[in-house]
């Protein structure tokens, strides 16, 4: 990879990612637990160091992206079965091959499209591009920027190709939210060619790390591999099939939190929170926050609301042992799997995040989404006094017995 961020070194201190998973030795990040790099309280008091500690406190705006030597490399992400994005999907190709002479990455499937092969530009720079499977060939180490054109599942799906370090990813909105896709398409050359100069921020999105741990396992010496899959968005686990409720218990770790009874449980990270979360009832985190948000599904208690935990701990979800019924999980909407009794989900912050392209800067670009895909606070501003009749023109300090002494002095 050819791309590293600009830090501010007055705002780090210590960066330490040595610690390990309690269970299955993978790297794990640690939340901040402090509102500032400050580490003396009073006379007395300090935070313990410990090689595990992360202190950096770091303003969002500083995350600013820089190319050490050129990209050659880009991998062209585009929404599938969506005709009106072939043809800004052949501009970017052709222009990114012509006047950038880099090599373009596009999946297959893109290859085998009818409607492309028939297209004359397309034909131009077909034999040019390189591509890949997905499930089959591994893009670690080979791309240096990736281009997506289309909506948010665009976005999911470059995270999904990559479950280790994500090259910088470039979203053009041309689906049909696009809460997570800043650019617009209309002059996309100046808008590239000034990311390729290293003109850009960056949010780095967090992601879920989840693996599960099943029971014949966990044990057998002849075990394949536990699911180990990282979300961008959220990991969903609900009563699938069943027509009983689901009964899950959530552990923090280690410590027995609550058991579920409802749908379902979503976990999400702060990017996912504006996703399925929102729809819930959860409250929108901004990116930036490290966080993990654990929001019920139509929960059977008028009590249970959603919750912010801090970004480094250890969440495990299991079946309860009296449940009627299995469970059913999901990732980002996608590889959807049985949960059975005695099977575990071990959900944490992953230390790979995905550095996300801003259009503007990391808050405008946010508020932003909110409003023009969510409508976030969208009402009709109230009139002003002018506007109004002459009742609402009596003072707040107006009682009846004035406004009545006011009414026979007039008559």
């Amino acid at each position: 990879m050819n791309y590293e961020l600009l830090l501010p070194s007055h705002l780090l201190m210590e960066t330490i990612l040595r610690d390990t998973y309690c269970v299955y030795n993978k790297r794990r990040t640690r939340s901040l637990n402090a509102p500032s790099p400050i580490q003396q309280f009073g006379p007395c008091g300090r935070i313990m160091k410990n090689s595990a500690m992360v202190m950096t406190i770091q303003d969002p705006a500083s995350q600013r992206l820089t190319w050490y030597k050129p990209p050659l490399t880009v991998l062209v992400i585009k929404k599938v079965r969506d005709v009106s994005v072939l043809q800004p999907f052949v501009k970017l190709v052709k222009w990114l091959i012509q006047e950038k002479s880099m090599l373009v990455y596009v999946e297959q499937s893109v290859m085998d499209d009818t409607l492309l092969a028939t297209n004359p530009s397309f034909t131009v720079v077909k034999d040019k591009l390189m591509t890949f499977r997905d499930g089959k060939d591994d893009l670690t180490d080979k791309i240096d920027f990736i281009i997506c054109l289309g909506g948010d599942g665009t976005l999911l799906y470059a995270s999904l190709l990559f479950q280790q370090s994500v090259p910088p990813v470039m979203a053009f909105h041309l689906g049909s939210l696009g809460f997570l896709t800043p650019f617009e398409f209309e002059n996309f050359e100046d808008q590239v060619t000034n990311v390729l100069e290293g003109h850009a921020a960056l949010t780095l999105r967090s992601r879920l790390r989840c693996i599960i741990m099943r029971k014949n396992e966990e044990t057998a010496k002849d075990a394949k591999p536990p699911t180990n899959i990282l979300v961008l968005n959220e990991v969903v686990i609900d009563r699938g099939p069943s027509p009983y409720l689901s009964n899950i218990d959530l552990y923090l770790d280690g410590k027995l939190i609550t058991s579920v009874q409802g749908d379902g449980l979503i976990v999400s990270t702060p990017t996912g929170s504006t996703a399925y979360a929102v729809a819930a009832g959860a409250s929108m985190i901004h990116p930036s926050v490290p966080a993990i948000m654990v929001t019920p599904i139509c929960p059977h208690s008028l009590s249970f609301r959603p919750i912010v935990v801090p970004a480094g701990v250890e969440l495990k979800i299991s079946v309860s042992p009296d449940s009627r019924n299995t469970a059913w999980v999901s990732f980002d909407g996608r590889n959807r799997q049985e949960l059975l009794h005695g099977d575990s989900l071990r959900v944490t912050t992953s230390i790979y995040p995905v550095p996300s392209i801003c259009a503007q800067d990391q808050i405008a670009d946010w508020f932003d989404s909110l409003g023009e895909c969510l409508h976030w606070n969208v009402r009709k501003r109230q009139k002003h006094l002018d506007e109004l009749s002459d009742l609402t023109h009596s003072s707040s300090n107006d009682t009846l017995d004035s406004l009545e002494h006011t009414d026979q002095i007039d008559s």
